[in-house]
C-alpha cells in the first residue's frame, strides 16, 4: 500500500471527511513521526509497532563491479519492531 491508497481507503471508511482533511492528517502523522525520530527519539504505536533510530558503524565496503575496497561512512537508520497485537494478527493460523 502507498500513500494515495492509505489516504483514499480512509476516506472512503470516513465518509464525513474530505479527501483533503485525511490527506493532511495523514501528512501530519507522518511528519511528527519522521520529526521525532530525526531528534533521536522514540514514536511507539500501541498495538502496531515501535519506531526507533539506531546507529550504523562505519565500515569497509567492497564494489561489486570492480571488487575494489572503500570505505562506507556511518549513518543512522529506522528500525521498526512489531507490537505483540501486529505479530498475533501475522501469524494466526
Amino acid at each position: 500500500m502507498v500513500k494515495s491508497e492509505l489516504v483514499t481507503q480512509l476516506a472512503r471508511l470516513n465518509p464525513h471527511l474530505t479527501r483533503a482533511d485525511v490527506e493532511r492528517v495523514v501528512d501530519t502523522v507522518l511528519e511528527e513521526i519522521s520529526a521525532k525520530l530525526a531528534d533521536g527519539g522514540r514514536v511507539e504505536l500501541r498495538g502496531f509497532g515501535a519506531f526507533s533510530v539506531r546507529q550504523r558503524e562505519a565500515r569497509l565496503g567492497r564494489n561489486p563491479r570492480t571488487g575494489a575496497s572503500i570505505a562506507v561512512d556511518g549513518k543512522s537508520v529506522v528500525h521498526f519492531r512489531g507490537g505483540k497485537e501486529l505479530h498475533d494478527r501475522l501469524n494466526a493460523p
